[in-house]
């Protein structure tokens, strides 16, 4: 680890943050500040966790559709000091030397984030997954808008429709994007129509998440 910036905890512990960390939370690369969302065409959004309830990240990105690389990755973050540079080094990793194709974006670990780093305090190391997640959530749009739903990634997440490969993870991230109701959750998720038993579980799982974040 190169040297960095002791910070004292609420426990009166130390945590270091190296120089690469502390450069990448004071001049953070490739974030849209708020307003510049609009002018900002992206092909793909991943958005995860809610203010209303801790961190949030979102995620834009892109895509070459004929390589399906990654020309573009641009981010917004509610979080810590730590949730910010994992998330502007991860932007760099994905469009540096040309972009990464998606299959390879998908392969990055959290372990890789903190690597390029120098590390992160072991108490931060969630905020590298923050950003982690909200890539994959991204990639997971993009498969959806281009109709290529056996490609969504649905792990550790409960599938609630094998055939749009729609997980409660899902719901639950659209519900805390706004969604109030079936249609809102489908045109989210770029899906016109589901069966009939899959909409009652929707419509359930989005009566649950409402009432969670929102009472």
């Amino acid at each position: 680890m190169t040297d960095g910036a002791a910070i004292r905890g609420n426990d009166g512990s130390k945590w270091l943050y190296t120089d690469i960390v502390k450069d990448h939370f004071f001049n953070p690369r490739n974030i849209l500040y708020h307003g510049e969302e609009k002018d900002f065409q992206a092909d793909a959004q991943g958005r995860v966790g809610s203010p209303a309830c801790g961190d949030e990240m979102v995620i834009w990105l892109k895509i070459d559709p004929k390589k399906e690389k990654i020309t573009e990755c641009k981010w917004q973050t509610f979080g810590c000091g730590s949730a910010i540079a994992s998330t502007s080094v991860l932007s760099v990793m994905l469009t540096e030397n040309g972009g990464m194709n998606l299959e390879e974006a998908l392969k990055i670990r959290p372990q890789d984030i903190m690597d390029r780093l120098g590390g992160l305090p072991a108490r931060k190391i969630h905020c590298s997954v923050l950003g982690d997640k909200a890539l994959q959530a991204a990639i997971n749009d993009w498969f959806r808008k281009t109709g290529q739903h056996e490609r969504v990634i649905t792990e550790g997440s409960k599938i609630v429709d094998t055939e749009h490969n729609i997980t409660e993870k899902d719901v639950e991230e659209a519900v805390l994007d706004g969604a109030r109701d079936i249609e809102d959750v489908l045109k989210k998720l770029q899906i016109k129509k589901v069966e009939s038993e899959v909409e009652h579980t929707l419509e359930q799982l989005i009566r649950f998440y409402t009432e969670k974040y929102f009472g």
